[in-house]
């Protein structure tokens, strides 16, 4: 039976290596306090900490030497399954070397955050100053000679106890959440693309060399064969059948529909389960109408809907930007056609048929794929869910995909939100408004990318450019990123 969501958001919080640097000649109480302070913060905050106890070093926890950093390094592997990015902060100057060797040597290959405290510019003397600010780039300096990347807070300095430095942890978070997850994540694809959308094609070698990603492929006829052979009364097929009643009214779809649903529901989860996959693409029209007579439609909806992402269209690139967003957000994603223009400048429609997550919709309900229907027939396509996005909702926007001709994944994020227009259609869909729109799908066509794009409510653009960019090395285009001071 498919997951639901409140199951799988029971899993584990972030969990943050935190180093703190010290250097001998600035004063050591900072180093001591301002370590108290960031533990302090980071679980108010709702997060893990992995740290060097008060007692394991000369200052506090804090590092200095080489000892130090290699006890520091030996706390992290210990602990290195649980560790999703390391924060390093520098409550005075702190050790460059210490920091840097604690890295290096502990290997964990996680996001890093570089903080720095402020200094009191009434409070400068030789016994209260902290020179953080230059500590920093000694810092930064060092790791960019080791080859480790790194993230940076916007503000040069930060005071922990701001509503600001909450921002940058509560960023830092989503981007530690997108690499983990995406980095040898296992993409489920079934079917193969349909013919006439060649913009569907990817690469392979390229997810698997830029984001360890692998994909496992499953045959169409495989997995109606499975379907097929299930009985109606079996108890799986019986559970999937009501959990279906549950997320959505079926009241007028016919029951041979829902049986069908159900059966392929159990094949899908079945193939999920036994090979460990992440994500979904498969292949939804039009063989699967014709052959079995149901859309795929309301089951890769419910996947969604409970943090599992699937994709139509073997878009296996789409159920990895949809992965990225769900990771950075920790709600479901879509992915949409940049189907037609909005109702006013600066806006655009999304649209799908529609396996859209019920949690982006206003009233869902359960339909019939009414494009298809015009070849294969009506009682051929039951199983889409419908309805209007819900309106003034922040929204996410991202897309990566193989550029074979470059060697490299490329990506763009924007951010917009969902307005009130209303409009007469069929299928999910809402109107979306973004800044300088039409500056972002020039860019999107000028490059090559495919008219699908994953979408996710609130605003996630920067977290996951800085998972692709910074520690995928993936080019990416983050669409009117706000002015930095």
């Amino acid at each position: 039976m498919i997951v639901e969501r409140e199951e799988i958001r029971m899993q584990r919080r972030t969990t943050f290596g935190l180093i703190v640097g010290t250097r001998g000649f600035f004063p050591s109480e900072l180093a001591v306090n301002g370590r108290r302070q960031m533990v302090e913060n980071l679980k108010g905050l709702g997060y893990d900490v992995v740290v060097l106890a008060e007692n394991d070093t000369q200052f506090g926890g804090a590092i200095e030497s080489h000892r130090d950093a290699k006890q520091c390094a030996e706390l992290f592997r210990k602990h290195g399954d649980v560790i999703d990015g390391v924060i390093v902060t520098l409550p005075n100057f702190g050790d460059e070397k210490a920091v840097a060797e604690a890295l290096q040597m502990a290997g964990l290959n996680v996001p890093i955050l570089v903080h720095a405290f402020a200094d009191d510019c009434a409070a400068m003397t030789i016994a209260t100053r902290r020179d953080s600010f230059c500590g920093k780039f000694s810092v930064c300096n060092n790791l960019t000679q080791l080859g480790i990347p790194f993230s940076l807070t916007q503000s040069h300095t930060l005071d922990p106890a701001s509503d600001e430095f909450k921002a940058e942890v509560d960023q830092f978070a989503a981007t530690c959440r997108v690499v983990q997850g995406l980095r040898g994540c296992r993409i489920g694809a079934i079917g193969t693309r349909p013919d006439a959308f060649r913009t569907m094609r990817y690469s392979e070698t390229l997810l698997a060399q830029v984001l360890g990603i692998q994909v496992i492929t499953l045959d169409l006829s495989e997995v109606i064969g499975q379907a097929n052979a299930l009985a109606d009364d079996d108890e799986t097929v019986k559970a999937q059948v009501e959990a279906i009643k549950a997320y959505v009214e079926t009241s007028h779809i016919p029951l041979d529909a829902l049986l069908k649903m159900a059966k392929l529901a159990v094949v899908i989860n079945r193939f999920r389960e036994e090979n460990e996959i992440d994500a979904l693409a498969i292949q939804c029209w039009t063989a699967l109408q014709q052959h079995y007579g149901v859309v795929p439609c309301a089951i890769m909806s419910m996947l969604s809907d409970s943090l599992f992402c699937a994709a139509c269209e073997v878009d296996v690139c789409g159920a990895v930007s949809m992965r990225a967003l769900q990771l950075a957000s920790g709600n479901p994603a879509a992915l949409v056609d940049w189907n037609n223009n909005g109702p006013r400048k600066g806006t655009f429609v999304a649209f799908h048929c529609s396996n859209i997550a019920r949690s982006f919709l206003v009233k869902p309900m359960m339909g019939y794929q009414a494009i298809i229907a015009g070849t294969v027939g009506k009682e051929s396509t039951y199983g889409t869910i419908e309805g209007a996005f819900a309106p003034n909702q922040n929204v996410t926007l991202c897309r990566m995909t193989t550029n074979d001709a470059d060697g490299q994944c490329m990506a763009y994020t924007a951010q917009g939100v969902t307005t009130e227009d209303q409009i007469t259609t069929f299928g999910g869909f809402g109107i979306i408004a973004v800044p300088k729109l039409d500056k972002l799908v020039r860019i999107a066509c000028r490059n090559g990318f495919p008219h699908h794009v994953a979408i996710g409510f609130g605003n996630h653009a920067d977290a996951i450019t800085e998972a692709f960019e910074n520690y995928f090395g993936m080019t990416t285009y983050r669409h009117e990123r706000p002015e930095e001071d």
